[in-house]
This record gives structure tokens, sequence and C-alpha cells, in this order.
């Protein structure tokens, strides 16, 4: 988890978020999910060397974590709170809130060589199985 400055004012708070600060990558893209159906899931893949932080803009949604050895579930609600999400991770994003909005933001363009997108590829290549 990666703790973002927050700029309280009674005007409303502010975050910034700046790459080599507060990521410790160059922010190359940024995307976000919204409007996500109740019980659709998002993700569901692993990237070869893409780094992400992930970031609930607003409501709440549940990030597993997966590297092959170990599970780990996070829950994801404040918009000062980034979940930093490297390399060979395989992750799953589920149980959005109403009006949720998930931001991603990536070390690199968008390449779908980076992706693997089937489990027992990714597997195979962590863990040799």
């Amino acid at each position: 988890m990666v703790d973002l400055p927050v700029v309280n004012d009674p005007r409303g708070n502010l975050t910034a978020i700046e790459a080599g600060v507060h990521v410790p990558f160059d922010i190359q893209r940024v995307y976000y999910l919204y409007d996500v159906p109740g019980g659709a899931r998002r993700g569901g893949h692993a990237h070869r060397g893409l780094h992400q932080l992930i970031v609930a803009m607003s409501g709440s949604f549940d990030v597993l974590l997966d590297d092959g050895f170990s599970k780990k579930l996070v829950h994801l609600n404040r918009s000062y709170k980034g979940l930093l999400v490297t390399p060979m991770v395989w992750r799953e994003i589920d149980n959005f809130s109403s009006g949720s909005v998930c931001m991603v933001l990536a070390s690199a363009p968008y390449d779908e060589a980076d992706y693997y997108r089937d489990y027992h590829d990714f597997l195979a290549d962590v863990v040799g199985g």
C-alpha cells in the first residue's frame, strides 16, 4: 500500500500523485474503470513487466493479488491510498460498490505482449507448474 498525500481544506481535500515521488515509476498511462455492473469482475491477468498503482477514486472494490505462491485480498475504499502492483502478480478486481471508480497508473503504454491472460501459463512461468 502507498499512502498518498492529502491536503485538507474546508472547500474539499486534494491529493496529488507524482511519478518518482509517490510511485516508484514514470507514469506512462492512466486509465480508469467505472459503471462496472454488479457482480462483474475486472482484471483476471498478470503483467510480465508492467508496474501499476491502483486507487479507488470513488466507492470501493476488492483486489485479489496472487504471486503464484500466496494470495492476498486487499479492500480499497480511500482515494488517498494506492495499491502498488508489481510485475508477475496475477490480479482480479471485484465487489465494486455502486458508483465506484478505479483509477490505474501504469509504467508503460498498453502492450498486449506484456499480458498473461491464462492463469495456467502464468503459474508455469512463476512456479514451473
